[in-house]
């Protein structure tokens, strides 16, 4: 037998309700389909225990979940830029024979606006160090040379095919009073066998009395690594 309990209704005494009279489509609608021939009564028990039903909305999770994300995936709102995890850019070394070579991604600087806005103080670029080698697997980083990428010298770098080359000129004191006394010239061409490129940084310091070029091959793989670093 089925048994039915109607929670939203006063207990029912027992009784046996016959089919016929609630096959009636004017009274009970739903009942009139039934066939005369299956059982004709259901028995309602009010000792029997309710069957209890719950029903769970999911709204506020789903609108929970969709803040939750929105808050995070919100990068260029200013308002949120301070509440966003912090960002670790790591480096990558090279050591090869002649010289070693370090790469260091930095980020950019912002400063706040009385809008609550944030703007670029200081865009980002990425510090390459080269070391001449002082002896087997040794490098001599008190003469390490520094040349920094810019943004647009990192999207030169990015897309340069491996028969490619590229040269890179900087005067740290451009506009200044010792303006061309200090020369930094980066070049990187491609290996003679296409495995690589050559990263050649020459530096010219009338100011230290400097003259010093350091070269070191990269490999394909490594270039692609250096690539990587570089997208970050």
């Amino acid at each position: 037998m089925l048994q039915l309990q109607l929670l939203s209704s006063p207990p029912l005494t027992p009784q046996t309700l016959n089919l016929n009279s609630i096959s009636n489509p004017k009274l009970f609608p739903s009942f009139s389909s039934l066939n005369s021939s299956q059982t004709r009564s259901f028995k309602f028990n009010p000792l029997s225990k309710p069957s209890k039903f719950s029903l769970k909305c999911r709204q506020s999770e789903y609108f929970d979940q969709k803040q939750r994300f929105n808050d995070s995936s919100s990068s260029t709102s200013p308002s949120s830029l301070a509440g966003l995890p912090a960002r670790f850019y790591v480096g990558h070394s090279i050591y090869k024979g002649k010289a070693a070579l370090t790469v260091e991604p930095r980020a950019p600087e912002f400063v706040p606006l009385d809008s609550g806005a944030f703007k670029i103080s200081r865009e980002g670029f990425v510090l390459l160090q080269f070391a001449p080698a002082a002896g087997v697997r040794q490098y001599d980083w008190s003469r390490k040379q520094v040349f920094s990428l810019s943004v647009t010298e990192i999207g030169t770098l990015i897309s340069l095919g491996m028969r490619e080359s590229c040269e890179f000129f900087h005067d740290p004191f451009k506009g200044k009073s010792d303006e061309g006394k200090v020369r930094k010239v980066l070049k990187v061409e491609p290996l003679p066998d296409g495995s690589g490129h050559f990263f050649n940084l020459g530096v010219q310091n009338k100011l230290l009395n400097v003259d010093e070029n350091v070269y070191i091959p990269i490999t394909r793989g490594e270039f692609t690594v250096l690539k990587s670093a570089f997208s970050v």
